[in-house]
């Protein structure tokens, strides 16, 4: 299959947040970017746009990226949302996926390839692995979505090689470079694009200490989670004054 039109739709995730590029637009390159050099290679009139802006939640991802998208007139979109939504106190995935539903359908609707994302699975994380339960039975519900709608599924749960902690920045909600080149041969494969992205698989992490790991926990506490915590009072998000870095073909 060759595309000629894609476009993403997400959040920081899709936005390539964690890698950096001062050559790509608004400084991130990401998985979707790394997608889009490869295709490119495949066809002479190809075009992207990546609509994606972080920290919006699955509202603002409905309401701001599926009409723009779908007039874009794309053959493919991939569409990661609700994984902010997901990882917030007192959220229900039932409620979340039924929000995503509708908008999943008119994708489909453009008769272009759909890409959906499942979510991480975080058992590694000492952070977010309290959520584990809640993240998988979101992706049960995303997986049902895709069976009804005829999308494929990117299953990042099952993607080993970016469960572990250096395939992540250091306020571990954000995929690095590496991470992010990780996904991209995953989409690449769920699409049966070839490609020559290779594997990367660097040493495993040495053994630390309870004293040094728990003085990392207080500085990702003091730099990521408290800020975090502090916009979720103001009511504000980190991409409020973000645009997308590619709106249009």
């Amino acid at each position: 299959m060759t595309y000629r039109r894609f476009v993403a739709i997400g959040d920081s995730f899709t936005e390539g947040y964690g890698d950096p590029d001062p050559a790509s637009p608004g400084g991130l390159r990401g998985w979707a970017d790394r997608t889009a050099e490869v295709l490119a290679t495949r066809s002479d009139d190809f075009a992207y746009a990546n609509l994606a802006v972080r920290g919006r939640l699955l509202g603002r991802i409905v309401d701001e990226q599926i009409a723009p998208a779908v007039a874009l007139r794309p053959d493919l979109i991939t569409i990661s949302a609700g994984g902010n939504d997901v990882i917030r106190p007192g959220t229900d995935p039932d409620e979340i996926a039924a929000r995503l539903d509708p908008a999943l359908g008119a994708l489909a609707a453009t008769g272009a390839t759909v890409v959906l994302f499942t979510g991480v699975d975080v058992a590694f994380s000492p952070v977010f692995r309290r959520i584990r339960g809640k993240v998988a039975i979101f992706n049960e519900l995303l997986r049902g979505l895709a069976a009804e709608h005829g999308a494929l599924v990117a299953d990042q749960w099952s993607l080993k090689t970016i469960q572990r902690a250096d395939r992540w920045r250091e306020d571990r909600l954000h995929l690095n470079a590496v991470g992010h080149h990780e996904v991209a041969r995953m989409v690449l494969d769920v699409l049966q694009v070839p490609n020559d992205l290779e594997p990367s698989a660097p040493a495993p992490l040495p053994e630390r200490s309870w004293r040094a790991a728990r003085v990392e926990d207080l500085h990702w506490t003091r730099e990521h989670l408290i800020p975090w915590i502090g916009r979720r009072i103001r009511g504000v998000s980190s991409g409020d004054a973000v645009e997308a870095k590619r709106p249009g073909f």
